[in-house]
């Protein structure tokens, strides 16, 4: 069987899967799941076109890293032919630990279990399947392998993770300024003492990519109503689950049900292979098929939220830069228990506060992003002189947000 295969992507045109390995990895049911994942959750509230999903982030991310991988070997750098196929392995599988609606439902479905804790088992489930060909691929993707350089292509400030996803979720939700210039900036990649660093001419290419990340966050992956919708599905997830483990029955796919019916550790994950077999059978469709059922539930909260849902009558979302006051979030209780004749407790799941905050770059962290000057010293794009935007795009940003339904204004 030829498995040299190439297909066509919207955002890069003709892609090619380079070897075996990789496209065994792609074929594997735990990769396919994928495709039942959207990478933006419930953006497509507000962006109708936002409906790619992860298999589509993670093959482009792999072309991406094919991309730069060759821009290193023309200027000299030594990548064996296992290396190569090895980080673009890594990149590959970086997200395969996403549960459904991506970061959505996180922390609401699992109990202090990450996505990037599941990848990596994952990962090493799929290195014991492919009798160890994946030894490498796992030492790059946790960081430890000798040339960290590839590491910080798969995970750092500026990777091949984060150039696919500001170039591919700008195309699909037409937010044409996220685009981040990704042809240039990897076009101007190098290696100095085994670590990524970029060409002196490239930092106004960085800071293009540093604005049209904060843009993307701001406009797209914060946007107040993506928030009220993605703060609207964990809060129906919280209400289902509390409804299960006081007794009350709620109907769900059986691998929906099993994680809503209790709290899985990442200690038990690694345990029981039961476990993992059923993360890896869950996707969209169980939450989406829940939700529908949910809608003629008995619990007046969950019925309410779940059709709310279902219909786009998204919650009413105010923001500003300091907490909302106890007192007025007591208020919305109780015009939402007097409009919807609920108790207090009940009125409470209905209101929803929190805060967002975002900022582009981290100049203070050990990964900066470092360009090489033309005197040959390597410093933080921070601290290039000419460039006040990008210290300023360090600065942290943080909103306070409230939820409520829009019935009570």
């Amino acid at each position: 069987m030829n498995k040299k295969k190439i297909f066509n992507d919207p955002v890069y045109g003709f892609v090619t899967i380079p070897t075996e390995l990789l496209f065994d990895l792609i074929e594997h049911s735990y990769f396919q799941r994928l495709r039942r994942i959207q990478q933006l959750g419930l953006t497509m509230f507000v962006y109708p076109g936002a409906l790619h999903t992860r298999f589509h982030h993670a093959l482009g991310a792999m072309h991406l890293m094919s991309l730069a991988l060759r821009t290193l070997k023309d200027k000299g750098v030594a990548i064996t032919a296992r290396e190569g196929e090895a980080a673009q392995a890594a990149i590959l599988l970086h997200d395969i630990g996403h549960g459904p609606l991506s970061h959505a439902l996180e922390r609401s479905i699992f109990h202090d279990v990450h996505h990037e804790e599941i990848s990596l088992h994952l990962m090493q489930k799929l290195n014991a399947e492919f009798g160890g060909a994946l030894d490498l691929a796992i030492d790059i993707f946790q960081g430890t392998y000798h040339r960290p350089f590839f590491h910080q292509l798969v995970s750092s400030q500026l990777d091949m993770d984060r150039l696919d996803y500001l170039n591919r979720d700008s195309f699909y939700t037409g937010v044409q300024e996220g685009r981040p210039g990704a042809d240039r900036l990897i076009k101007m990649l190098t290696v100095v003492d085994e670590r990524l660093v970029l060409e002196e001419k490239a930092v106004y290419s960085i800071e293009n990519f540093l604005v049209s990340r904060r843009l993307m966050y701001w406009q797209v992956y914060l946007h107040k109503t993506v928030t009220s919708a993605e703060q609207m599905v964990i809060r129906i997830m919280q209400r289902a689950r509390d409804l299960v483990r006081s007794g009350v029955d709620v109907p769900a796919t059986p691998n929906l049900h099993y994680f809503l019916s209790r709290n899985v550790t990442q200690a038990e994950f690694q345990a029981d292979d039961q476990i993992l077999r059923r993360f890896t059978r869950l996707d969209d469709t169980d939450v989406w098929s829940a939700v529908k059922l949910w809608a003629d539930h008995p619990d007046k909260v969950l019925n309410f939220l779940a059709q709310s849902l279902l219909d786009r009558r998204l919650f009413k979302i105010t923001l500003q830069t300091a907490p909302f006051e106890a007192e007025f979030q007591l208020g919305i209780v109780e015009l939402i228990a007097e409009r919807f004749n609920l108790l207090p407790d009940e009125a409470a799941q209905l209101m929803i506060a929190g805060r967002i905050s975002n900022n582009a770059y981290d100049a203070e962290g050990q990964d900066t992003i470092d360009v090489l000057t033309k005197r040959g010293r390597v410093v933080n794009v921070a601290e290039a002189s000419d460039l006040p935007n990008i210290k300023a795009l360090g600065q942290r940003v943080e909103k306070h947000y409230i939820c409520y339904p829009k019935e009570i204004l």
